[in-house]
């Protein structure tokens, strides 16, 4: 099995083309993405024909489970797809069919290759039934109590595609202990399909940093929607205007948000290697 493996801001990804393979995709990708016996990453990107985009991206996370989107994956597929004449660029842009829906990417090309990429992550949902929380309340839930191990956070919960939580920390989030706190948010009762969870300190109104426990994958360097996800959380919150520099572990991802639109994500799409796995 040929793969590539790339990266946006260090959130990593294996490419495997699937246009005529058949497999087991949720072993394949426990067996690959396991940083210690197989090549290592957050997830597992295969590359599928479309009837309603230019290719279809399929995303399974380093446990194995499925989701709906991610940001920095998108930017890798495009850059995968474009780089290898995969996929047809109008205007400068690619469409890739996601579970969240058909998503449009600007890609940025340098000698030919695709560096960098914008991506449109579509527009946030606040409903309970549509993130999903198990609560029934008036969108949007900026003030969600979750009783953990301990102590009480404050989050506020929506969709991007997929489901996030956002705590908006009063100071820098170094040293908050997210290894301890992600996995009881993910897993907490009140996310029926678990959930993503970021910690993110306002800094400046165009400035923020932030970390995110992923679903089904843990502490990662950058997470595309989870930064959207920020952004959104700290606009409702009226801490920032409508552009913003996430610093993520992993590089700065590009947001921007008006506050009733489509959120704009940019940043790198960068190819690591290829290599072969044997089946």
């Amino acid at each position: 099995m040929n793969f590539t493996k790339l990266h946006g801001a260090g959130n990593d990804f294996i490419v495997v083309d699937a246009r005529e393979s058949v497999h087991d995709w949720t072993k394949v990708a426990i067996a690959l993405c396991d940083r210690h016996t197989g090549i290592g990453a957050d997830g597992l990107l295969t590359v599928n024909t479309s009837d309603v985009a230019g290719l279809r991206m399929g995303l399974y996370n380093a446990d194995g489970s499925e989701a709906e989107v991610s940001g920095n994956g998108i930017r890798c597929f495009a850059k995968y797809a474009v780089d290898r004449g995969l996929i047809d660029i109008e205007d400068g842009l690619v469409s890739i069919e996601t579970l969240a829906g058909v998503i449009p990417a600007r890609v940025h090309l340098e000698d030919g290759k695709v560096v960098s990429a914008q991506v449109s992550m579509g527009r946030p949902r606040f409903a309970p039934q549509e993130i999903p929380v198990a609560l029934e309340a008036e969108p949007p839930l900026t003030d969600v109590e979750l009783e953990l191990a301990g102590q009480t956070l404050t989050v506020t919960c929506l969709s991007m595609g997929n489901p996030h939580a956002v705590h908006l920390a009063d100071s820098s989030i170094v040293d908050f202990p997210l290894e301890a706190i992600g996995p009881q948010v993910e897993n907490h009762t009140l996310f029926p399909n678990r959930i993503n969870f970021s910690v993110a300190h306002v800094s400046a109104r165009n400035q923020i940093e932030a970390r995110t426990w992923e679903r089904g994958v843990g502490p990662t360097l950058a997470c595309g929607s989870g930064s959207s996800a920020v952004i959104v959380a700290a606009r409702l919150a009226g801490l920032v205007d409508d552009e913003v520099a996430i610093t993520v572990p992993g590089g700065i991802l590009e947001l921007a948000w008006d506050g009733e639109g489509d959120v704009s994500l940019s940043g790198p799409a960068v190819e690591v290697y290829e290599g072969e796995w044997p089946e």
